[in-house]
């Protein structure tokens, strides 16, 4: 079985959504992510369900979509590393540029 580790930087993705959607409604918002962390905890027993991330073509890096946000994730081994959440409408290519991750080679 494999185990769900979140990257400094999804965590922050993660604040910056709730943030956001809490403009409008709190509970709302703090649902919204509770349910968006809830969805990643098949990666568990599957970890290879999301499809490969088009933009880089490697097995190891993969998606899980919910909602309109992408959830990108690194498999290695029996670990899988949460590196970021985005809404499908960014450029994932420009936001590596701008901000580099640390996705191993």
């Amino acid at each position: 079985m494999a185990q769900v580790r979140w990257s400094l930087t999804a965590g922050n993705d993660l604040q910056d959504i709730e943030d956001f959607i809490a403009r409008d409604s709190a509970l709302h918002a703090i649902t919204f992510v509770d349910r968006m962390v809830e969805s990643t905890e098949t990666l568990l027993t599957n970890s290879h369900i999301g499809r490969v991330v088009p933009e880089f073509n490697r097995p190891d890096l993969r998606e899980v979509i919910f909602g309109t946000y992408r959830i990108v994730y690194l498999v290695k081994d029996d670990t899988v590393f949460i590196l970021r959440v985005v809404h499908g409408a960014r450029d994932l290519q420009a936001l590596v540029r701008r901000e580099p991750w640390d996705i191993g080679s």
